[in-house]
């Protein structure tokens, strides 16, 4: 199969798949829609199977085939610009396929605007900026991941960007109608805003003392409260319409502690950080869009820190 594979086919079908549709593929490599019919044909015969199950021509969807045959075509054409980057100098201008990876809440606020100010400064770079629940294993599937707390592996390249404290919060409404509560037992019988995301401990928090010596474990709360959610903006909301008390990150709260809407709960408690890191392989870092948009996403949170 693979002596049967092409190099000019990989990037046809990496652009039929983004198009999403035979027409829309004719459109963009203004060809007609039957040339690019004939074209995948082609390649299935060449590959020896069934990559794309054709529904209409404004519909199509790829088998487990086309998934794996998509995957590796990209990866290899992620690797041949990295090796034109390489051998052009490293100061090269950013351009090519860049695969970002960032979590659902912080990658929609904060990196997919931060995406669509670098694309604009550099407009040979394509982004794919994908958002999930879990930071994805280290693999050719992205070429950068923006991700909180550093990664197990220790084979990857992983750039601080910035803290990432978390701190408690409430609306003021809540606090004057069920009083502050001063230690942990008291936070036990308030009202918790809890947040079910991924494989963290749901129903725990996790709090240590300002005065508790460095090395000292932090102490386990278990919460309670009548609303609970999967998506962090949601919990902001309820605890800004005073519905309790919420653990959340400065990123997603400051502004609301700023303003007064949201006030600090238990200031002389800290959570333990898990900060904001930037993860790449090392034969990426002397890719221009990969060095240049790491750079960029640095010095912008940056910014951001130092005008709060």
């Amino acid at each position: 199969m693979g002596s049967e594979i092409q190099p000019a086919d990989l990037g046809f079908f990496s652009t039929l798949v983004s198009a999403g549709s035979l027409s829309a593929a004719a459109r963009e490599l203004s060809i007609t829609t039957a040339a690019v019919s004939k074209r995948l044909a082609q390649i299935e015969a060449r590959a020896g199977l069934l990559l794309v199950n054709r529904t209409t021509r404004r519909r199509m969807s790829l088998t487990p085939e086309g998934e794996l045959y998509l995957k590796h075509a990209r990866r290899i054409l992620s690797e041949i610009d990295d090796m034109a980057e390489l051998l052009s100098g490293a100061k090269a201008s950013p351009k090519g396929l860049l695969r970002v990876n960032a979590t659902l809440g912080f990658g929609r606020r904060h990196v997919a605007p931060l995406v669509s100010k670098f694309v604009r400064a550099h407009p040979d770079v394509e982004v794919q900026l994908q958002l999930s629940v879990h930071p994805p294993a280290q693999n050719d599937d992205f070429d950068v991941s923006i991700r909180f707390g550093a990664p197990p592996e220790t084979r990857v390249i992983a750039k601080h960007l910035g803290p990432n404290h978390r701190v408690l919060c409430a609306s003021p409404a809540y606090i004057a109608k069920h009083g502050m509560p001063r230690t942990l037992e008291d936070l036990s019988r308030h009202n918790c805003i809890g947040l079910r995301q991924g494989d963290k401990g749901y129903g725990i928090w996790l709090l240590a003392h300002n005065r508790a010596e460095k090395n000292e474990a932090p102490l386990a709360v278990k919460i309670r409260g009548n609303l609970s959610t999967n998506d962090g903006e949601i919990a902001v909301n309820w605890a800004l319409e005073g519905h309790g008390i919420i653990l959340r990150a400065e990123w997603d709260v400051g502004r609301y502690l700023r303003s007064g809407r949201l006030v600090r709960v238990m200031p002389d408690f800290h959570v333990p950080d898990s900060d904001l890191y930037a993860v790449y392989p090392p034969r990426h870092q002397l890719v221009a869009r990969v060095r240049d948009f790491v750079e960029f996403v640095a010095k912008e949170f940056s910014k951001q820190r130092h005008s709060t």
